[in-house]
């Protein structure tokens, strides 16, 4: 196949431009912080906050976590069903329109989020990430369907660094608002919630962009009356596990994937809060850490693509993974109010964040058998990654509140990290293999 035109790889890559903002803002940035505040007691001396909901204590820091648990458990659920309704009928694209509207709605939405209403807060977060994630299923469906595999790579990294560039540049507004509230005749807190509402907008209005250059799905070759369309999903995901069983290589790549991925995800989902409540970074510190990891992660994705031209696909992951080790181990070690090492593991984390993801996708589109069911294969990846992050931030968060630190929780993901690794090796020496 050859890769599809300008226009059309452009508005693929805007939908990253589009939605990357709410990583930013809403995961890494300003929600969390604001979160952290709404729900502390306004000393910076205490180090586990604690907050009551539905008859039970729990530590602010670790709600939050099983809050995210719980949205991407629901994604995971969700995929299979989404996925078999786009390839029989063919309509990502309207998927895509649909969960980019509901991410960028729930965004909005928490304009009104403050200390008088958690539970709203918390199901808005729910809603928003629901969004994000279930969305990403048909835009991550389409990168087979436009690029040849000698260009998935740097159209994949292109994507991100596209992503990485939005959101920095709506960060910088907030940041505004976030840091000179007075300016503005507001305080802090309506700042925040102003920069909540920016982030729907921009979501909502560049994602439409992207649609409109985007062509529309190709409903499947299978027959539509086969079965019920709620469980096709399943079935599908079914075929593909049978499939795996004749795949060895790919098989392999989705279990280190499986592993690395669970510690990638939760790092970037649990790092604010980490920095915010355990290391005690003020959030002016906090943003602009994470605004030098959107800024590095640009050209870290590129480089990262390049060694992989060079090196190959899996050795490029394996390098990145052992660097994520080093950077978990010192992170784990960062001493409270230590900025200067924060903004230096900032840095470092920047230069593979980007690398990793986009690398791991185009990876995963390279090793796919030849299918039109595209959508089938990348929901099952959706559900890998998810059913990862679930048990990432549920044993994060768990291993918070029985040890009473969440560098404990940071020191335990690199167990997950060291199980990926050696399934990577594995995988390798099976490519190898197959290939000799």
């Amino acid at each position: 196949m050859q890769t599809a035109s300008k226009k059309v790889i452009n508005g693929w890559a805007m939908y990253d431009w589009a939605n990357s903002v709410y990583n930013l803002v809403i995961t890494s940035t300003i929600f969390p912080a604001y979160y952290e505040a709404v729900t502390g007691d306004g000393n910076d001396a205490t180090l586990n906050d604690t907050v009551k909901l539905f008859g039970r204590e729990f530590v602010n820091t670790s709600l939050y976590n099983y809050s995210l648990a719980v949205a991407f458990f629901i994604v995971a659920i969700m995929s299979p069903i989404l996925s078999s309704i786009a390839d029989y009928k063919g309509n990502k694209k309207q998927f895509l329109f649909f969960f980019c509207t509901m991410g960028s709605l729930a965004c909005s939405a928490m304009y009104f989020f403050d200390k008088t209403n958690l539970v709203y807060g918390l199901c808005c977060l729910i809603i928003a990430c629901i969004g994000f994630w279930s969305s990403l299923v048909f835009y991550n469906s389409y990168l087979p369907e436009i690029a040849a595999p000698e260009d998935q790579d740097k159209v994949s990294a292109k994507g991100f660094a596209m992503g990485y560039i939005g959101s920095v540049i709506l960060q910088l507004i907030c940041f505004v608002f976030v840091m000179s509230p007075q300016t503005f005749g507001i305080d802090g807190s309506k700042a925040a919630q102003i920069s909540f509402l920016l982030v729907g907008i921009w979501w909502w209005g560049f994602g439409q962009l992207a649609l409109s250059k985007l062509p529309p799905g190709k409903p499947s070759e299978h027959k539509r009356n086969e079965g019920s369309i709620l469980t096709n999903g399943y079935k599908e995901l079914n075929k593909v596990l049978k499939q795996l069983k004749e795949l060895p290589v790919l098989k392999t790549y989705l279990a280190a994937f499986f592993f690395y991925n669970m510690g990638v995800q939760t790092v970037m989902l649990a790092a604010t809060l980490y920095g915010k409540s355990e290391l005690n970074i003020p959030t002016t510190n906090l943003i602009i850490a994470i605004l030098i990891i959107q800024i590095v992660a640009v050209p870290g994705a590129y480089l990262i693509a390049k060694l992989s031209e060079k090196i190959g696909n899996f050795r490029a992951l394996m390098f990145t993974i052992l660097f994520w080790i080093i950077l978990c181990v010192d992170g784990y070690f960062i001493p409270r109010n230590g900025i200067t090492q924060f903004y230096t593991l900032a840095i470092l984390v920047g230069f593979v964040m980007g690398g990793i993801q986009s690398l791991s996708r185009s990876t995963y589109a390279k090793l796919m058998p030849v299918t039109k069911d595209t959508t089938s294969f990348f929901s099952f990846y959706d559900v890998t990654e998810k059913i990862a992050i679930v048990i990432g931030m549920l044993s994060f968060g768990y291993i918070n509140e029985l040890t009473g630190s969440q560098r404990n929780s940071i020191l335990a993901l690199v167990t997950f990290f060291l199980i990926g690794f050696f399934l990577l090796l594995v995988a390798m020496k099976r490519q190898k293999t197959e290939l000799a």
